[in-house]
């Protein structure tokens, strides 16, 4: 498949990542740390998939799907987590991510 028809799913992965990426920055400069782990963990989590399933369209790998749904379901966890604080950086990523998830489903 080209990945023109993937536009729209690229530029929510690509969003997804980069604000995951911040509220990864931003939980790590937290007061307590430690209430951040599990979210700290997801951002990562998601970061990676999206990054790499970015990537995966662009060379038109034969695993599109399945990674798609992957990052479905990592993304919707990371937005679950992110949604219990109420850290601005963490309410957009949550948002983001519920937008990347819903992209992915959308192409499945």
């Amino acid at each position: 498949m080209a990945t023109e028809q993937y536009n729209e799913l690229l530029q929510a992965l690509h969003e997804c990542m980069e604000a995951c990426n911040r509220c990864f920055d931003a939980c790590l400069k937290e007061k307590d740390v430690s209430m951040m782990t599990a979210c700290i963990r997801l951002d990562r989590e998601c970061a990676d998939i999206c990054g790499f399933l970015e990537a995966a369209i662009a060379r038109n790998s034969p695993f599109i799907s399945s990674l798609t749904k992957l990052c479905a379901d990592i993304c919707e966890a990371c937005g679950n987590e992110c949604k219990k604080h109420h850290h601005d950086h963490c309410q957009r990523c949550a948002e983001a991510c519920m937008k990347c998830a819903e992209a992915c489903r959308g192409t499945l």
